[in-house]
């Protein structure tokens, strides 16, 4: 918790591994008397219970893919410049990496750290994913699991300042800071991440490009047995 600021304005980078980690972070968080605001899918503003404590606490919705995609970083980055604390999940949604290791991140956290050149402080958790795997439906409460949260130092973008915010340099910024939420959770796991951190897009174009191959193999089979069958009519 020492590497929480006591004031003024700063953001928390956080890894994501399951749907119970936000609560915990979250108590981790107010423990230290920084209340977060965390930017959340704005489909959470819309659920009963959940959607009115998010609106009431004020909590920040992101719209995706529309044209309201920007409001969610200029409502973060006027946070940020009132001295509030804003917290980040930059995977943007549970990791998908098979080990639960951060995978590559949205440019966003980046983004709103460089405009306002505010503290960004790595956070990485480990725990939550064993009562609630990603993508479970049940949790497996018993035997009772051990929740750990770590706060790194600030993550160093000075070299980033007051350059042009090219895809390429967001890009970097951003992998600065999941760089330091990787090394905390190295130390939480006692264990070595990969040397190349998993990225969906790249898995999914994989697959697009393994199931266009095995299309085409299909296509040339059957075309195979046709001509083949077309030779022997012709005897």
């Amino acid at each position: 918790m020492e590497n929480i600021p006591a004031d003024g304005g700063f953001i928390t980078a956080v890894n994501h591994n399951s749907h119970l980690d936000p609560f915990a972070y979250a108590h981790f968080q107010y423990n230290t008397g920084r209340v977060p605001r965390f930017l959340a899918k704005h489909g959470l503003f819309k659920k009963g219970f959940v959607g009115a404590f998010m609106r009431g606490t004020g909590q920040i919705p992101v719209y995706r893919e529309t044209t309201n995609a920007l409001s969610a970083f200029r409502a973060a980055i006027e946070a940020v410049e009132r001295g509030e604390c804003v917290a980040f999940y930059p995977e943007g949604t549970l990791t998908r990496d098979p080990d639960l290791w951060p995978m590559t991140a949205k440019t966003g956290v980046a983004r709103v750290a460089l405009q306002t050149k505010c503290p960004v402080i790595p956070v990485a958790q480990w725990g939550a994913n064993h009562v609630l795997p990603p993508y479970a439906k049940k949790p497996d409460v018993l035997p009772r699991k051990t929740h750990h949260v770590l706060a790194g130092e600030p993550v160093d973008l000075a070299r980033f300042y007051d350059k042009e915010m090219t895809p390429d340099l967001l890009k970097e910024a951003t992998e600065a800071i999941m760089a330091a939420i990787t090394e905390l959770l190295q130390e939480l796991r006692g264990e070595q991440a990969p040397q190349k951190r998993y990225d969906p897009r790249e898995v999914r174009l994989a697959q697009r490009r393994r199931a266009k191959e095995i299309s085409a193999d299909a296509d040339s089979a059957a075309s195979g047995r046709t001509e083949q069958g077309s030779s022997e009519e012709s005897k």
